[in-house]
Protein backbone atom coordinates (compact mmCIF):
# COMPACT_ATOMS: atom_id res chain seq x y z
CA UNK A 1 0.00 0.00 0.00
CA UNK A 2 1.05 3.53 -0.80
CA UNK A 3 1.44 5.70 2.01
CA UNK A 4 0.09 9.56 2.39
CA UNK A 5 2.86 11.00 0.52
CA UNK A 6 3.23 9.36 -2.28
CA UNK A 7 -0.99 9.12 -2.79
CA UNK A 8 -0.59 13.17 -2.60
CA UNK A 9 2.32 13.71 -4.99
CA UNK A 10 0.02 11.00 -8.14
CA UNK A 11 -3.26 13.41 -7.26
CA UNK A 12 -1.46 15.99 -8.05
CA UNK A 13 -0.15 14.83 -11.15
CA UNK A 14 -3.54 13.91 -12.13
CA UNK A 15 -4.81 16.95 -11.54
CA UNK A 16 -2.09 18.88 -13.45
CA UNK A 17 -2.15 16.59 -16.25
CA UNK A 18 -5.97 15.47 -16.39
CA UNK A 19 -6.31 15.78 -19.97
CA UNK A 20 -3.37 13.06 -20.66
CA UNK A 21 -4.90 10.74 -18.39
CA UNK A 22 -8.20 8.20 -19.75
CA UNK A 23 -9.95 6.64 -15.98
CA UNK A 24 -11.57 3.61 -16.78
CA UNK A 25 -12.43 -0.33 -16.08
CA UNK A 26 -11.27 -2.75 -17.74
CA UNK A 27 -14.81 -4.06 -18.77
CA UNK A 28 -15.31 -0.59 -20.29
CA UNK A 29 -12.11 -1.23 -22.15
CA UNK A 30 -13.07 -4.35 -23.15
CA UNK A 31 -16.95 -3.37 -24.11
CA UNK A 32 -15.17 -0.68 -25.98
CA UNK A 33 -13.24 -2.62 -28.18
CA UNK A 34 -15.71 -4.91 -29.45
CA UNK A 35 -18.21 -1.93 -30.54
CA UNK A 36 -15.69 -1.42 -33.62
CA UNK A 37 -15.03 -5.22 -34.53
CA UNK A 38 -18.83 -7.03 -34.47
CA UNK A 39 -18.56 -10.10 -36.75
CA UNK A 40 -22.31 -11.12 -38.31
CA UNK A 41 -22.80 -14.83 -38.89
CA UNK A 42 -25.85 -14.07 -41.79
CA UNK A 43 -28.89 -16.65 -41.43
CA UNK A 44 -30.75 -15.38 -44.17
CA UNK A 45 -33.57 -16.85 -45.22
CA UNK A 46 -35.93 -14.90 -47.03
CA UNK A 47 -36.71 -11.34 -48.67
CA UNK A 48 -34.97 -9.66 -45.45
CA UNK A 49 -31.79 -10.94 -46.50
CA UNK A 50 -31.71 -9.05 -49.43
CA UNK A 51 -31.94 -5.76 -47.40
CA UNK A 52 -29.35 -7.22 -45.42
CA UNK A 53 -27.24 -7.82 -48.14
CA UNK A 54 -28.07 -4.46 -49.35
CA UNK A 55 -26.99 -2.74 -46.40
CA UNK A 56 -23.49 -4.27 -46.36
CA UNK A 57 -23.05 -2.92 -50.04
CA UNK A 58 -21.47 0.90 -50.70
CA UNK A 59 -24.43 2.82 -50.44
CA UNK A 60 -25.28 1.98 -46.67
CA UNK A 61 -21.92 0.73 -45.94
CA UNK A 62 -22.10 -1.43 -42.67
CA UNK A 63 -18.51 -1.06 -42.83
CA UNK A 64 -18.32 2.04 -40.80
CA UNK A 65 -19.91 0.70 -37.81
CA UNK A 66 -17.34 -2.64 -37.83
CA UNK A 67 -19.33 -5.16 -38.48
CA UNK A 68 -18.76 -5.34 -42.63
CA UNK A 69 -16.78 -8.65 -42.21
CA UNK A 70 -19.44 -11.36 -43.01
CA UNK A 71 -18.16 -14.53 -41.24
CA UNK A 72 -18.77 -18.17 -43.28
CA UNK A 73 -18.32 -20.15 -40.54
CA UNK A 74 -20.16 -19.24 -36.62
CA UNK A 75 -16.94 -20.30 -34.83
CA UNK A 76 -15.32 -16.84 -36.05
CA UNK A 77 -18.53 -14.52 -35.48
CA UNK A 78 -20.40 -12.46 -32.34
CA UNK A 79 -23.40 -11.74 -33.87
CA UNK A 80 -25.93 -13.45 -35.85
CA UNK A 81 -28.77 -11.64 -37.87
CA UNK A 82 -31.77 -13.71 -38.44
CA UNK A 83 -33.33 -12.36 -41.17
CA UNK A 84 -36.84 -14.27 -42.87
CA UNK A 85 -39.14 -17.15 -42.08
CA UNK A 86 -37.59 -19.61 -39.44
CA UNK A 87 -39.31 -22.81 -40.41
CA UNK A 88 -39.84 -25.39 -37.44
CA UNK A 89 -37.16 -27.81 -39.08
CA UNK A 90 -34.80 -24.63 -39.44
CA UNK A 91 -35.42 -23.94 -35.55
CA UNK A 92 -32.70 -26.93 -34.17
CA UNK A 93 -30.21 -25.68 -36.92
CA UNK A 94 -30.55 -22.21 -36.23
CA UNK A 95 -30.19 -23.39 -31.97
CA UNK A 96 -26.72 -25.23 -33.22
CA UNK A 97 -25.27 -22.26 -34.96
CA UNK A 98 -25.82 -20.49 -32.24
CA UNK A 99 -24.24 -22.59 -29.60
CA UNK A 100 -21.24 -23.13 -32.00
CA UNK A 101 -20.64 -18.97 -31.63
CA UNK A 102 -17.96 -17.94 -28.99
CA UNK A 103 -19.45 -16.12 -25.79
CA UNK A 104 -20.39 -12.99 -25.79
CA UNK A 105 -22.38 -13.13 -28.17
CA UNK A 106 -25.32 -11.33 -29.78
CA UNK A 107 -28.40 -11.85 -32.26
CA UNK A 108 -30.11 -9.53 -34.30
CA UNK A 109 -34.05 -10.44 -35.37
CA UNK A 110 -34.47 -8.42 -38.45
CA UNK A 111 -37.87 -8.46 -40.29
CA UNK A 112 -41.82 -9.52 -38.74
CA UNK A 113 -41.08 -13.12 -39.93
CA UNK A 114 -38.30 -13.72 -37.52
CA UNK A 115 -39.72 -11.38 -34.91
CA UNK A 116 -43.32 -12.94 -34.84
CA UNK A 117 -43.95 -15.18 -37.68
CA UNK A 118 -44.99 -12.58 -39.85
CA UNK A 119 -47.91 -13.05 -42.31
CA UNK A 120 -47.48 -16.94 -41.82
CA UNK A 121 -48.41 -16.29 -38.00
CA UNK A 122 -52.10 -17.64 -37.32
CA UNK A 123 -52.21 -20.37 -40.50
CA UNK A 124 -48.63 -21.54 -40.94
CA UNK A 125 -47.79 -24.65 -38.94
CA UNK A 126 -44.83 -25.13 -39.98
CA UNK A 127 -43.45 -21.14 -39.06
CA UNK A 128 -41.81 -20.48 -35.85
CA UNK A 129 -43.64 -17.74 -34.36
CA UNK A 130 -40.52 -15.88 -33.19
CA UNK A 131 -36.64 -16.50 -33.41
CA UNK A 132 -36.90 -15.82 -29.55
CA UNK A 133 -38.72 -19.15 -28.47
CA UNK A 134 -34.98 -20.68 -29.81
CA UNK A 135 -32.35 -17.98 -28.93
CA UNK A 136 -31.84 -15.06 -26.86
CA UNK A 137 -32.46 -11.83 -29.08
CA UNK A 138 -30.87 -8.57 -28.29
CA UNK A 139 -32.59 -6.45 -30.64
CA UNK A 140 -35.69 -6.53 -32.54
CA UNK A 141 -34.97 -4.84 -36.48
CA UNK A 142 -39.25 -4.51 -37.41
CA UNK A 143 -40.50 -4.08 -40.91
CA UNK A 144 -41.34 -6.67 -44.28
CA UNK A 145 -39.05 -6.36 -44.98
CA UNK A 146 -36.82 -3.71 -42.61
CA UNK A 147 -35.07 -0.84 -45.24
CA UNK A 148 -31.26 -1.05 -44.70
CA UNK A 149 -31.27 2.40 -42.61
CA UNK A 150 -33.56 0.45 -39.75
CA UNK A 151 -30.82 -2.54 -39.67
CA UNK A 152 -28.72 -0.05 -39.29
CA UNK A 153 -30.41 1.62 -36.08
CA UNK A 154 -30.54 -1.24 -34.78
CA UNK A 155 -26.81 -1.92 -34.91
CA UNK A 156 -26.27 1.41 -33.38
CA UNK A 157 -28.74 0.34 -30.93
CA UNK A 158 -27.01 -2.90 -30.53
CA UNK A 159 -23.71 -1.09 -29.98
CA UNK A 160 -25.22 1.00 -27.30
CA UNK A 161 -26.36 -2.56 -25.55
CA UNK A 162 -22.43 -3.14 -26.08
CA UNK A 163 -21.60 -0.24 -23.91
CA UNK A 164 -23.57 -0.91 -21.31
CA UNK A 165 -26.45 0.83 -21.69
CA UNK A 166 -29.47 -1.08 -20.97
CA UNK A 167 -32.74 -0.36 -23.77
CA UNK A 168 -34.68 -2.52 -25.97
CA UNK A 169 -35.68 -1.47 -30.02
CA UNK A 170 -39.04 0.19 -29.54
CA UNK A 171 -40.88 0.46 -33.13
CA UNK A 172 -41.44 3.93 -34.33
CA UNK A 173 -45.20 4.94 -34.70
CA UNK A 174 -45.58 4.64 -38.06
CA UNK A 175 -44.85 1.32 -37.86
CA UNK A 176 -46.90 0.41 -35.01
CA UNK A 177 -49.86 2.24 -37.01
CA UNK A 178 -48.84 0.42 -40.21
CA UNK A 179 -49.25 -3.04 -38.31
CA UNK A 180 -52.78 -2.07 -37.36
CA UNK A 181 -53.66 -1.64 -41.02
CA UNK A 182 -52.65 -5.22 -41.83
CA UNK A 183 -55.84 -7.31 -41.79
CA UNK A 184 -55.61 -10.72 -40.39
CA UNK A 185 -58.30 -13.84 -41.25
CA UNK A 186 -60.08 -14.97 -38.41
Amino acid sequence: MLDFKVDQQLLEVVETDAKNFILTTVDEVFNWAKLSSVWPVTFGLACCAIEMMATSATRYDIDRFGAGAFRATPRQADLMIVSGTVTAKMATRLKLIYDQMPEPKWVIAMGSCAIGGGPYFKYGYHVVKGVDFMVPVDVYVPGCPPRPEVLLDGLMRLQDKIRGRKGRFIAPKWVTDYAKLIPYRK
